[in-house]
């Protein structure tokens, strides 16, 4: 059963304008491996794409930004699972790495995920 996404928090400003170098090139990886559907795209100003899963959106932008130093974190309902679809989505990775990490009063169990256009995603569950 897939893990649901239950948010998106950018580690910068904005998850609707992460910056890729070409839009077109990246969407096969979210659509394949992370899940995500296109739900529009444009030309301009700036060539982008907005992609949901599970009601959480993120947008993809060639806007000149550096996608190796931004990404997302997405909180799931199940890390495991969610690790485990990727992985038979095509993620090509053996070892989540899962961790630990804390956000003020709460704790993730985390793994992260380095989309071929460079942006990083963490991708956690909160622990009680």
């Amino acid at each position: 059963m897939p893990s649901i996404f239950l948010r998106a928090a950018p580690y910068a400003d904005d998850e609707m304008n992460l910056p890729v170098k070409s839009v077109e090139a990246a969407i096969p990886f979210y659509e394949t491996v992370m899940g995500f559907k296109v739900l529009s795209q444009r030309d301009a100003p700036t060539r982008a794409a907005v992609l949901v899963r599970d009601g959480v959106q993120i947008g993809l932008a060639e806007n000149g930004g550096d996608p190796s130093q931004e990404g997302c974190f997405f909180e799931v309902d199940d890390v495991e699972a969610a690790f485990a679809e990727l992985r038979a989505n095509g993620l090509d990775r053996e070892d989540p790495g899962y961790r630990i990490d804390q956000h003020g009063e709460t704790s993730y169990r985390v793994f992260f995920v380095v989309a071929p256009d460079g942006l990083c995603y963490c991708v956690g569950q909160r622990q009680s």
